[in-house]
């Protein structure tokens, strides 16, 4: 799926074949089933992952509920969602599956969040649906503060963004944090963080994404496009996987669920160090891999689609597809 940018030299006798400088399909393959919990009869509910979803303001209803039906049919065990009261019941409505939290437009939002419900979460995906208002953009900002100092693995993607662009420093240094800007967000946060008007996508967008992410501390950033780009500003990825022509909203909903469920399968893997006793980790952290995972996964599934359904093509299409993608790429079941 992926080109990487930097070589690095691997013991075969550690189990996993060589990697150099241009990474092979295969490998990247390798190294996202290594961090993916097997389906064991000894496992309790949410051992597989809790991941909620903040977003789901009253317009953008359908953003929330494709990253949290994504997320699920990745394969956690326990998709919830944080939203406002009146879109509570809209998002309800769309699937039984979802456990729903109306409080987000609450006065006392980030105290019911941070004391009753955090606790519970592996992972969290903010910005699917989540709208520009001003009180909620100053709940959440509070919450990303309380989420780094816990360092509780983050999904940043679509409104939220926007307000980052405004407040780069709040995600500075959040090694856990994997921001998904598409272009219009990457060149808007770009030109926030140095202070530019120019375009930094131009000819060599991977350097642009190289340098923002060492920027801000070395965060993961993963810039959608027709090649996904992912640097933490060490190490860089380009995608190959091939997706679909038809850019139906929702696909960058369906990328931040997923990447949710893959953070924190990432994230418990490297607290399981025999699971990443290989030197190939050295350049591969969690939220790398999180990414990797995620930006492959959402390609396949929209090729697929695409291929049924051409012009037509909803998201809805996407989740449909994600069992047989991800058995085709991650195949350890």
């Amino acid at each position: 799926m992926a080109t990487s940018q930097n070589d690095t030299t691997i013991n075969e006798e550690e189990g996993i074949k060589p990697v150099s400088a241009n990474m092979d399909f295969s490998e990247a393959q390798q190294v996202i089933c290594s961090v993916i919990p097997p389906l064991n009869p000894t496992f309790h509910k949410g051992q597989a992952g809790r991941v909620a979803i903040i977003g789901g303001s009253t317009e953008f209803t359908g953003a929330t509920y494709f990253a949290a039906m994504t997320s699920l049919r990745t394969g956690c065990d326990l998709s919830y969602v944080i939203c406002s009261s009146d879109s509570a019941p809209i998002i309800k409505s769309y699937s039984p599956e979802l456990i729903v939290f109306p409080i987000l437009d609450q006065t006392n939002a980030l105290d019911e969040i941070v004391k009753s419900h955090l606790p519970k979460f592996h992972s969290i995906v903010i910005g699917p649906g989540l709208g520009r208002n001003e009180r909620t953009f100053s709940t959440v900002g509070s919450l990303i503060s309380t989420l780094k100092d816990r360092e509780t693995p983050v999904v940043l993607d679509a409104d939220i963004l926007f307000f980052i662009s405004k407040c780069p420093e709040i995600v500075r240094g959040y090694t856990k944090a994997i921001l998904t800007p598409n272009v219009v967000e990457f060149d808007r946060l770009y030109s926030s963080v140095f202070r530019t008007e120019s375009q930094p996508i131009g000819d060599d967008p991977k350097t642009a994404v190289e340098e923002l992410a060492r920027t801000l501390g070395h965060i993961t950033i993963l810039r959608k496009g027709s090649q996904d780009i992912i640097s933490n500003g060490h190490h860089t990825f380009v995608g190959d996987e091939i997706g679909s022509p038809r850019r139906c909203g929702g696909q960058g909903d369906i990328l931040a669920g997923s990447i949710g469920t893959f953070s924190h399968w990432s994230h418990n893997a490297f607290r399981d160090h025999s699971t990443i006793s290989s030197p190939i980790y050295q350049r591969y952290s969690p939220t790398i891999i999180a990414a990797l995972a995620g930006s492959m996964l959402t390609k396949r599934c929209a090729r697929l689609a695409f291929t049924k359904f051409g012009r037509s093509t909803l998201t809805t299409d996407l989740i449909g597809e994600i069992k047989h993608s991800f058995e085709s790429l991650f195949p350890i079941d």
